[in-house]
């Protein structure tokens, strides 16, 4: 053995970093580097929506993309979170007869009929004040429609 192996020093490799953090580089890259942009932070929010769809808890991932703010998002931004937020609400709530109630961009409810059918109880929202529980009238709702998608 010569003199010029054995003086190379031994290194260890960096860790590689995870797909979660590689993905969040490249979210920071596409919507700009600055942490308080509201659209940076839907990003990172309907990001995470998915990673808890993945994991399977897709009530958490409901409730984490209902306390986020679609109102001062750009369109496509809204409504790329609304496309998550319904793909989660059909998954979560497909065999129940729910139904949409969608009132503007990246504003939405997911609602199921109680009693004698007038009234409705949200079960799932994004971009609302409402929460899960809360009892509102049919007849003030307009635009509703089945949450599978079919003919009303």
């Amino acid at each position: 053995m010569t003199t010029a192996a054995t003086s190379i020093p031994f290194t260890t490799p960096s860790p590689r970093p995870t797909i979660e953090a590689l993905v969040d580089r490249l979210i920071d890259s596409i919507f700009g580097g600055s942490p308080e942009a509201p659209e940076q932070s839907l990003a990172r929010t309907v990001h995470e929506a998915r990673r808890l769809r993945q994991a399977g808890d897709l009530d958490r991932a409901l409730a984490l993309l209902a306390d986020t703010g679609t109102a001062k998002a750009e369109p496509g931004q809204a409504r790329w979170a609304y496309a998550e937020w319904l793909d989660l609400a059909r998954r979560r709530f497909r065999d129940g007869g729910a139904l949409v109630y969608s009132p503007g961009l990246g504003a939405a409810a997911v609602l199921a009929s109680r009693g004698d059918g007038s009234t409705l109880e949200v079960l799932a929202a994004l971009g609302m004040r409402w929460r899960p529980g809360k009892t509102v009238s049919r007849r003030s709702l307009r635009g509703l429609r089945p949450l599978d998608g079919s003919p009303s």
